[in-house]
């Protein structure tokens, strides 16, 4: 039902224009290995944030996390950064902890330069290589992974959203009680 509902806000809220473009990375395509299934247990990776700390998902096993794909280039990425924010500090008392993981490979000097215009409060995180992308197999951008505090995915969001919106609120609010 949550995922239904969710499906819904989503069609609602981008008026059925997700953005499911081919724009990909600067790597070259590779043939996706999805291996980040709902249902299942999200796919544990270790990667490097903004200030040089190690973020581990497994870590963050007792929290609701919000993993979100994403790169400087994308508008629709870009474009939902602030309802992230919004999100982000809506769920603060909460066992909630969101990652943005940019994609690029010179994502540390974009990134940087993105982050000094528009800051975030919440983690952004570096796949240099596309490891995690590739692990994730993601594609199209923006793309999100919601995974519940025993670390299994819950939902799966391809296309910017406004996740700012009440009842997607109230879905993660639900989410991190349970």
């Amino acid at each position: 039902m949550r995922r239904l509902l969710l499906i819904v806000v989503v069609l609602i809220l981008v008026g059925g224009s997700l953005y499911l473009g081919s724009a990909s990375s600067s790597r070259p395509p590779q043939e996706p290995q999805v291996n980040a299934t709902i249902g299942e247990v999200a796919p544990d990776f270790l990667l490097e944030d903004t200030t040089g700390n190690k973020v581990s998902l497994v870590d963050l096993r007792g929290k609701v996390v919000l993993v979100n794909f994403w790169a400087t280039w994308c508008p629709p990425c870009r474009a939902e950064m602030p309802s992230m924010e919004k999100l982000n500090q809506l769920m603060a008392d909460e066992d909630f902890v969101m990652l943005a993981i940019n994609v690029e490979e010179n994502g540390r000097t974009s990134v940087a330069s993105f982050l000094e215009k528009t800051p975030h409060s919440f983690s952004v995180l570096y796949d240099d290589d596309g490891l995690v992308q590739k692990l994730y197999g993601v594609y199209k951008f923006p793309e999100s992974f919601v995974i519940r505090k025993d670390g299994v995915i819950d939902d799966k969001v391809i296309g910017a959203i406004d996740w700012a919106h009440p009842e997607t609120v109230a879905y993660f609010k639900d989410l991190s009680k349970g």
